[in-house]
């Protein structure tokens, strides 16, 4: 008989803490915690070192735990070091669920996390180059939170707009929620402002993906949900957007692909 070979991959973001599992290359399970909520119940630092009760979590079972290898990447440019696991760049992590994920072997991936966006290009299914936005959230996840809080709209509801966008050009989050109360006061229509939101994110990201040019453009983390994001960045580029079938858990499947 022969034997199964599991990996799991963790992405300890921001907000959320994402899991997978693959089973013979195949994804096999997925889960996601809030981040917080995770470290206080399963998490505790003993020098520099990270310690996690997968355990405990049950997110993955004793026989799961004991046979499988895990790979784990966490939130921006913080060094992690997690006792038990391979730790690797978060930059790497997506790129490599960008891979397993659509196929593509030449791209350019936009990923929109909760509180900071990344674009690589990537080129005969090597990482290229890439830049990072994550001083300011303001082209992120936060943001539409913030937003749709200011509208009083769920995030299902804002990301459903994306015609007659309102007129929105504060480039600082706390300047835009400003600028976007002013807009309400006008009277402008909760369906206008919505859109006016998206399209604020995708003028905010169109310069860093103007440095890599690719005919493909793979959209992963969190905010690819946003199906008005989606309209907006292929109306701006002139091409379709991939989103592949687990962009938020794109980090966690990359690092539970990589075997070396």
């Amino acid at each position: 008989m022969a034997v199964r070979s599991s990996r799991i991959g963790i992405d300890l973001g921001s907000r959320k803490a994402k899991f997978a599992l693959l089973v013979d290359g195949i994804v096999s399970r997925l889960a996601d915690r809030d981040t917080v909520t995770f470290y206080k119940r399963f998490g505790r630092l003993e020098g520099e070192e990270l310690l996690l009760d997968l355990k405990a979590s049950e997110l993955f079972s004793p026989e799961e735990l004991a046979t499988a290898a895990v790979t784990v990447t966490g939130y921006g440019r913080n060094t992690l070091s997690m006792r038990g696991a391979k730790v690797i760049s978060e930059i790497r992590a997506h790129v490599a669920g960008a891979l397993k994920q659509t196929g593509l072997k030449n791209f350019t991936m936009l990923d929109m996390g909760g509180q900071d966006t990344k674009v690589a290009l990537v080129t005969g299914g090597k990482l290229a180059d890439f830049v990072m936005n994550d001083k300011c959230a303001a082209s992120s996840g936060r943001y539409l939170e913030n937003m749709a809080a200011i509208l009083e709209v769920s995030l299902e509801e804002l990301s459903s707009h994306w015609e007659e966008p309102v007129p929105l050009d504060a480039t600082c989050g706390i300047f835009g929620e400003s600028e976007l109360i002013g807009q309400i006061l006008r009277g402008f229509p909760v369906e206008q402002l919505c859109a006016g939101v998206n399209q604020t994110l995708v003028k905010r990201v169109i310069p860093m993906l103007k440095r890599f040019p690719a005919e493909n453009l793979v959209l992963t983390g969190g905010v690819a949900l946003n199906t008005a994001l989606v309209k907006l960045l292929e109306k701006e580029m002139g091409s379709t957007v991939i989103v592949p079938p687990h962009p938020q858990h794109n980090g966690a499947i990359g690092c539970a692909a990589i075997e070396k």
